[in-house]
């Protein structure tokens, strides 16, 4: 067995006060990611952990690009068919995960999935570069494929038949998902391991605001 035992990090970079912090979880969520963008604290300052239960009553979870976020909630693009894509729309309960280890914070939200509308999906959609719209036409993500020829070749017949057209039409089992939120802890390293935890509950309309022990 590998001994990981002598791994050790000190936090001490940032404070999490409720004197600074904002009403909103939204505005806060915005105020950490731009600090973080900002400073070049992460390589993909959008890249978020989603956490679903699969058909199989596994949780699952893997690395998406958030996309947009507002009051409504958070946005991501994926294939409807694929392995997350069934397992969302099935069990919409979700939880999505933002963790910059430079700036030794992390976001975990909890929140419940839905489709985004297929205008919302069609216009994200003719934005993404042309290799990008063939890759989510190409691949029957998270089947079972024979080789990788298998996906090259798929997409060598795609370009030459799209060769002369400059919209490639949406396929009707991709497009974004918004998780809207209903709670939203935000986490700060500290020394000692007594970090901060500021934890927003939806309650109604209403965000109750909770310091949490580490």
């Amino acid at each position: 067995m590998e001994d990981l035992s002598h791994y050790r990090k000190t936090y001490d970079k940032h404070r999490l006060l409720e004197s600074e912090i904002d009403e909103n979880p939204m505005m806060q969520f915005r105020k950490w990611f731009c600090e973080v963008d900002e400073n070049n604290w992460a390589d993909e300052t959008n890249a978020v952990s989603v956490s679903t239960i699969g058909l199989d009553g596994f949780p699952k979870t893997r690395v998406v690009l958030l996309k947009s976020y507002n009051e409504e909630g958070f946005v991501f693009y994926t294939n409807y068919q694929s392995e997350k894509g069934r397992a969302l729309l099935e069990n919409p309960q979700v939880c999505l995960s933002f963790f910059w280890a430079k700036a030794e914070r992390q976001v975990i939200i909890k929140g419940v999935a839905e489709k985004v509308s297929e205008n919302q999906s069609d216009n994200y959609f003719q934005s993404r570069p042309k290799g990008s719209q063939l890759g989510a036409v190409v691949s029957p993500q998270s089947e079972v494929i024979p080789s990788y020829d298998f996906l090259e070749n798929r997409l060598e017949i795609l370009e030459k038949q799209y060769e002369n057209q400059t919209e490639i039409p949406r396929p009707k089992h991709w497009g974004g998902i918004l998780v809207r939120p209903v709670s939203i802890e935000f986490w700060q390293g500290r020394p000692n391991r007594l970090h901060d935890r500021i934890r927003y509950t939806l309650e109604e309309m209403d965000w109750k605001i909770e310091r949490m022990a580490p």
